[in-house]
Formats: structure tokens, C-alpha cells, sequence
């Protein structure tokens, strides 16, 4: 239901989160161009209702906003809403002899974090173009230091300080960032009516189905309509849907119309997760060519120039897009995985792995290239002498990375780490 802002109704502000001044420059450098002026200037108002570190606001008048903000209720609501949206306030409200509002405030999220969304990235990117996003990256791109023959020692709490007994306070404030949720655009009324009853059990739309298709419709762009066909597809001899079938179908068609996947498959490693410069090792250069390398390139790579098959690039947007691996993870994970699997890329067998990665929270090349080295080892604890590959150099190796003199002794720690690796 949409209520409509008059003057007299009444709003209170509940801080929900721990809000900063460098809160106040994300809001405006990354919610700006996607929210606009007028939402970037509500949410600062409703934040300047609050009194320093108090939790709640008095209760106020809507004129007040109107007012303040110089605009009529509709373009007040239309603001508030955009704050919604992107998950910076909740709304609730309740009828009295007026309409009294409680706007719930929540941080925006950090720059690592909001340009790693899945969603929120995108729609920035749309809304300044490739240009000024790249430029939106150099600004919040960490400096890089070399700290090549450099030891550290810095010290521990416990080198430090003696251990000190105290009373743990519970129940106090957190950081609550924002929080994106998809509104579904699906007609379900429709859905059902569509297909016949004993085509289509009723349990076929549960909550986990749902979100898939709410999903898969806001990242393909499909319409009840066309979902409808593609359910149809997809549902199997129980009355369910099948979820595998339903995405290929959908990507399926996706494909023929726009001739391409989404762009999600050809991007690279989001800078402010790349390794700082100035490490020339033969490991350090592998890292670089995980995160400068998209993984359609990778895989590309892979196959000695040949473009990827549909059935790969489904598999790769699956971990990119679904399971919400970063670029140069995926990266390593398909390397990893072709190459514990004589080069196939078997989709049962990558999606445990992802899985596992996933639960793990890698999200740089370096902890998967870690990671996947601590895995083999495992593993390799319980194979026998004779079930041991023997190491192969990455066919990647020579053609990707710049060619450069090094020692024996590099040479010899590379060709350990390789074995490792495998």
C-alpha cells in the first residue's frame, strides 16, 4: 500500500546504526549519482533530526522537511523512497488522527564494500558511465607500498599489556549498514493462473523459488510474460520447478536476444582488492595476472585463444553472479580445479569447491592461491605415493606474465609452489 505525505503527519528518527563523518562523504560520493541531490539531502536532515549519539529523534512535522528541503510532499516521497531503495532508511507507519512515521537510519556502506555489491556497482556504473567510475576507483584506490626487504615487528596485546580480568558489556550499539533488497516486479496471481493446476503444484513458489525468479528477473530484465514461458520450461514431473533448468533457460534466452552474457564475466578484479605493487616474485606476478585478467580472458587463456564454451560461461557467471566470488577468486578457483581435474571443468565438482571458497570469504588472489595450497596438502595427506600428480607448469605461465631474468633461487621456490598448487 503507498501512503501519501501531508504536512501534519508526523515522523520520529531511530538511529539504527553508528554514523560518522566519513559516513556523510559515501553517502554523497557513492549514493549521489544514483539517488540524487534531493534523497543525498533528506537523509542528512532526518541525520541532523538526531541529537549527537542520541538514538531517536523528538517526534516532527513533515512541513518541517517540506520546508527545509524546499520541495512539495510528492517530491519528498519520491526522495525517501530512492533512500529505501538502496537500503539507507526503513519506513513504518501507523493511522491516528494523522499518519505518524518511524524512519529507521542505516549507514552506507564503506567504499571497499559498496563498489564489491553486486548491485549497487552496477547501477553507479550505469548511472556515471565508465569514465567517472574509473575515476571513483584511483580516488578510493589504497596507496601501494613496497615494503620489499622490509621485517615487520610489530608487537602483540599480549607482548605489551598483562591480561587484565573485566565485566563484558553486552548489547552495545553496532554498525548497521545498508542493506539492498530486490522488489519483485513478478506478477505471481498471474504465474499461477497461467499454467494449469496439474501442471504446477502448489508448493512450487516457496520462498527460496521466489527469490530465484525475483533474481533472475532483475538480472536478466524479464517481465511476468516472458517468465511465464520460461516456468513452463521448467517445471518437472513433481510440479516443481526446477531451479537449474529455469536459469539456463532464462540465460538461454537472454543470449539469443542480446547476443551476450552479462558483463559480469569480463570484469576484473575491483582495484581495492589487488595486491600492492612492487612485488616482482614469480609468485607475485602470478597474483597480478589472477586479478588483471577477467575470467572470460582467463578461460580464454585456457583454451590457447579460443573464445570459452556457453557451458563454461554459464558456470563462471554462476560463481560470479550467485555465489558473489570476486573476479580474480574465480580466477584461481578455475585454475585450480582444471587442473585437479585434468583440465575439465566439471560443474558438480567446481560448484563444491566454490562453495567451500565461499564459505571461507576469500575475496583477494592471494588468499585463494593460500587457500587452494593448504586444500592440496590435505588432500595429499591422504593419497597415496602413487595416486601424487606430478607438477605441470601452468600453460598461463610463459604467454601472461612479462618475461624477466631471475635467480636459481626463484626459479626453485616457483617450481615448489607450483607443485603445491596442483
Amino acid at each position: 500500500m503507498s501512503y501519501s505525505i501531508l504536512p501534519a503527519d508526523r515522523y520520529k528518527v531511530i538511529n539504527k546504526t553508528i554514523l560518522s563523518e566519513v559516513d556523510r562523504q559515501n553517502l554523497m560520493n557513492f549514493y549521489g549519482p544514483i539517488i540524487g541531490s534531493l534523497s543525498v539531502s533528506l537523509y542528512l536532515i532526518l541525520w541532523q533530526d538526531l541529537n549527537k549519539f542520541s538514538e531517536e529523534s523528538e517526534f516532527l512535522l513533515h512541513h518541517h522537511l517540506m520546508s527545509v528541503l524546499k520541495c512539495s510532499a510528492k517530491n519528498l516521497k519520491e526522495a525517501r523512497e530512492s533512500l529505501e531503495a538502496v537500503g539507507l532508511i526503513k519506513a513504518f507507519v501507523k493511522e491516528e488522527n494523522v499518519l505518524v512515521y518511524i524512519y529507521e537510519l542505516y549507514s552506507p556502506l564503506y567504499p571497499s564494500e559498496f563498489l564489491n555489491h553486486p548491485i549497487l556497482s552496477v547501477v553507479l556504473y550505469n548511472n556515471i558511465g565508465s569514465e567517472e567510475y574509473e575515476k571513483i576507483l584511483k580516488q578510493y584506490q589504497k596507496k601501494k607500498y613496497d615494503y620489499s626487504g622490509f621485517l615487520e615487528i610489530t608487537k602483540n596485546m599480549d607482548e605489551v599489556y598483562k591480561s587484565e580480568s573485566f565485566n563484558q558489556v553486552d548489547n552495545l550499539k553496532e554498525r548497521e549498514a545498508a542493506q539492498v533488497k530486490l522488489t519483485s516486479k513478478i506478477d505471481y496471481d498471474l504465474i499461477v493462473s497461467s499454467i494449469p493446476k496439474d501442471t504446477l503444484s502448489e508448493k512450487a513458489f516457496n520462498k527460496k523459488n521466489r527469490e530465484l525468479i525475483d533474481n533472475l528477473s532483475f538480472i536478466y530484465d524479464v517481465d511476468t510474460l516472458k517468465m511465464i514461458e520460461y516456468i513452463r520450461m521448467s517445471i518437472n514431473e513433481f510440479g516443481m520447478i526446477d531451479k537449474q533448468t529455469l536459469r539456463n533457460t532464462v540465460r538461454k534466452y537472454y543470449q539469443l536476444s542480446s547476443n551476450s552474457l552479462p558483463t559480469i564475466v569480463y570484469r576484473t578484479q575491483p582495484e581495492f582488492l589487488k595486491k600492492a605493487s612492487g612485488d616482482n616474485s614469480l609468485r607475485g606476478q602470478i597474483v597480478a595476472m589472477f586479478e588483471n585478467i577477467s575470467p572470460y580472458d582467463f578461460l580464454k587463456s585456457k583454451n590457447k585463444g579460443a573464445s570459452p564454451t556457453s557451458k563454461d560461461l554459464k558456470l563462471v557467471e554462476s560463481l560470479l553472479v550467485d555465489l558473489e566470488l570476486t573476479p580474480a577468486v574465480v580466477n584461481v578457483l578455475l585454475d585450480y580445479c582444471l587442473r585437479k581435474n585434468n583440465n575439465k571443468l566439471t560443474v558438480n565438482y567446481v560448484e563444491t569447491v566454490a562453495a567451500q571458497w565461499k564459505r571461507a570469504d576469500l575475496k583477494t588472489a592471494e588468499e585463494a592461491m593460500v587457500f587452494a595450497e593448504k586444500e592440496h596438502k590435505k588432500s595429499l595427506k591422504k593419497a597415496t605415493e602413487k595416486e601424487k600428480s606430478k607438477a605441470i607448469e601452468p600453460a598461463w605461465f610463459n604467454k601472461n606474465i612479462e618475461k624477466k631474468e631471475v635467480s636459481q633461487q626463484e626459479a626453485e621456490e616457483l617450481q615448489e609452489l607450483l607443485k603445491e598448487f596442483k
